[in-house]
């Protein structure tokens, strides 16, 4: 069972539980039919599943007046309008105890207005609030939305009391018609009317104290919810999209999609025995509302590994999920370019709900990505003699598929743009080049013949590299724009200039399969924990936004949760395009063996370039650790860009070869993801062995992980 992270499951659970689906009469919103259902089916298994109290939930209901089945089960429940929402979310905050859960549901209109706070919105585009719309937003100065400034002091005080929050919005943030019909019934507008600026949650000056305090910036980029881990937030669909409500019963009882899948979800695993994370439910509702609305894409933020309903917390690998089985040969996966596959990248499909994924025993099948788009990819199920395994039992949408191949490209393409016109746009030279840039292009294309690191790119074709003159008369290297800071400038009247730009072109492709190369789904990423600190050991304010000063200390701390010793090595991609290996434990050697339970304290001094083009430079520490078998990092070193190659060949592996036997005399053996090092280590001139992505299959015997962190030092 993966690792868990807190203390067992509470049974206190207090439920706020708001549907709307009459709107008193106003221009933007009409009223709805399935949010009130949606309330009803949330209640219905929060009391049945759970056996919470009725006592500990408050439902705000507003059905149809014509639904009088609805109006009698309404019965005594008040009315959500802006001010009981408030009050009921004052209620529940007071009598929560510190260590019980709140389970926020909103069914209804999501919206779009003006703001009221123009000095927290700038810079955040357009200067608008999102906002839950209460039913009797009306059309006058005094109707109110509960907006994101607002909804942000509630749930700041909830989780300041120690509650553990979960919120689910059926609903979108962008305003109009936002639940819709299958048939979508208006665009999506932003209220323009003035409306009064008084809360009934705080003191303007609270809420804008909150709201800096708890986004850390001006502006937000999901109605006003900060991505941290102080909370759990589903949402129905991202910005600007639909979220649609439905008959998923022949017509019969229109509901929210998010909320009808993520009950059928939740009862369905219940009958399984089989516990979810707040991640896993996303991936199943997503599945299915993909198959029916590809409009529609849930989100979810926050404390996404949280069991549903719980407080302990699954650190499971990074997944993907099923969102279509076409047959029984061939599914589509919820992931592409975007997120850095290709052809060829293979997954482990396992069964809906799984949480464990140490047992491979429990794979459904091995597929292969066929076709690879920008966010989704197709993919075929491999059989035994292909690489795969017996397929064992269905494959479904919404199962979990974890990466078990790690390609990386070392064979890159090169677009030689010939093309330029005259002008004095960046994208264009003065005439005196544009007669020269055919010829100096053509002297880089023979140049590139007889290397097999990059090639020139062919039709259809993707290149990650450009080739192209700049405004000077030098030879610029472009990842979509120039890079920058390649120095010394090759002018294009320099006969030596073209190899030049070839060698070049080969030393960024080989430290960019470094870069690439990646395992982070790994079950040693469990174990392997990496951490950056200041020099007084303390962690930074945002972990994934590192910024330090020039010459300041830091202080890496690698550390092994696991029961199992790990071989550890730390190389540093540093922004002259070197890629070095950090010393461990005071050691140059391939690697530093780090003792389950153990941790290791590296103190570093980062600095900017001496180049006085770079005004700060952005260093990756990445890390690499395996459990079983030896493998020998040195073989990804590079020096800077435009320095002779490092030296190689056997004594490297003459090194690791004398590590491998251990002090009982037998040999530990050599990971087989050594033999990728090699290839990646090849010599510049020496081609790579293979014209694909070169593969390393991830098995029990075979296992290691890759964490990094990014830094951007500032001069």
């Amino acid at each position: 069972m993966s690792e868990q992270k807190s203390s067992e499951q509470t049974s206190i659970i207090h439920a706020l539980l708001i549907g709307i689906d009459h709107y008193k009469p106003n221009r933007l919103y009409k009223s709805l039919k399935g949010a009130v259902r949606d309330i009803n089916l949330v209640e219905t298994y929060l009391k049945s599943d759970l056996q919470v109290a009725p006592e500990r939930i408050r439902k705000l209901i507003a059905p149809n007046p014509d639904d009088t089945v609805l109006l009698e089960a309404r019965a005594a429940q008040l009315e959500p309008t802006y001010e009981n929402i408030i009050i009921a979310f004052q209620e529940i905050t007071t009598t929560a105890q510190p260590g019980e859960q709140v389970y926020i549901h909103y069914a209804g209109h999501g919206g779009r207005a003006t703001t009221i706070y123009p000095n927290l919105k700038r810079g955040s585009g357009e200067q608008n609030d999102e906002a839950i719309v209460p039913m009797d937003i009306g059309d006058t100065e005094d109707g109110r939305y509960l907006r994101d400034v607002e909804v942000t002091t509630l749930l700041k005080r909830m989780t300041d009391k120690g509650l553990i929050v979960t919120m689910v919005l059926d609903s979108c943030h962008s305003g109009g018609a936002t639940r819709g019909d299958a048939e979508i019934r208006s665009g999506a507008q932003t209220d323009t009317l003035k409306r009064t600026g008084e809360s009934l949650v705080a003191s303007r000056e609270e809420l804008e104290r909150n709201w800096l305090e708890e986004t850390g910036h001006q502006g937000i980029p999901v109605a006003g919810f900060r991505q941290d881990r102080k909370y759990t937030l589903l949402a129905a669909c991202r910005p600007n999209e639909y979220a649609y409500e439905y008959s998923p019963n022949n017509g019969t009882g229109r509901h929210g999609a998010l909320t009808y899948w993520m009950i059928d979800t939740l009862t369905s695993a219940a009958r399984r025995g089989q516990p979810l994370t707040y991640k896993l439910l996303h991936d199943r509702v997503n599945a299915q509302i993909q198959s029916k609305f590809s409009q529609q894409i849930p989100m979810i933020l926050g404390e996404s590994d949280r069991r549903v309903f719980g407080c302990d917390r699954w650190s499971t690998p990074l997944t993907v999920s099923v969102i279509k089985v076409v047959s029984e040969t061939q599914i589509t996966l919820n992931a592409g370019q975007a997120q850095g596959l290709s052809k060829g990248t293979r997954f482990s499909i396992y069964p809906l709900n799984t949480i464990d994924f140490t047992d491979q025993m429990r794979q459904v099948a091995i597929v292969e990505l066929t076709q690879v788009d920008a966010s989704e990819s197709v993919a075929i199920v491999l059989n035994p003699e292909a690489g795969g395994v017996e397929v064992k039992g269905k494959l479904e949408s919404g199962a979990p598929a974890i990466l078990v191949s790690a390609p990386v490209e070392l064979i890159q393409r090169v677009r030689l743009m010939d093309n330029k016109t005259v002008g004095e746009q960046e994208s264009e030279l003065p005439p005196e080049w544009v007669s020269l840039q055919q010829e100096a292009l053509d002297r880089v294309r023979q140049a590139l013949v007889g290397n097999g690191w990059v090639l020139e790119e062919q039709a259809g074709e993707s290149a990650l590299y450009q080739v192209a003159i700049d405004r000077q008369g030098n030879y610029e290297i472009c990842k979509g724009k120039p890079i920058p800071n390649l120095r010394p400038l090759l002018s294009i009247q320099d006969a030596n200039a073209p190899q030049r730009v070839v060698d070049r072109l080969i030393h960024l492709a080989k430290y960019q399969a470094v870069q690439s190369l990646d395992n982070a789904s790994s079950k040693l990423a469990q174990a392997l924990e990496v951490q950056l600190l200041t020099e007084d050991r303390q962690p930074f304010p945002d972990p994934q936004n590192i910024l330090v000063q020039n010459e300041e200390i830091v202080c890496l701390r690698l550390s092994n949760q696991g029961t199992q010793p790990l071989k550890v090595a730390v190389l540093d991609l540093e922004p002259i395009w070197a890629v070095s290996q950090i010393p461990l434990g005071g050691i140059d050697s391939p690697f530093f063996a780090l003792d389950a339970g153990a941790e290791e304290e590296i103190p570093l001094r980062l600095k900017v370039p001496d180049d006085p083009a770079y005004e700060q430079s952005t260093e990756i520490l990445k890390v690499f650790a395996v459990q079983r078998g030896l493998a020998d990092f040195r073989w990804l070193t590079l020096p800077a860009l435009d320095q002779p190659p490092i030296t190689r060949g056997a004594k490297f592996d003459e090194d690791l070869a004398a590590q491998s036997v251990t002090r009982s005399g037998e040999s530990e053996g050599i990971n087989p993801l050594n033999d990728l090092l090699k290839l990646i280590g090849a010599d510049l001139d020496q081609a790579p062995k293979t014209t694909r992505a070169a593969i390393v299959m991830v098995d029990p015997k075979q296992e290691w992980v890759t964490k990094q962190i990014q830094i951007v030092v500032k001069r």
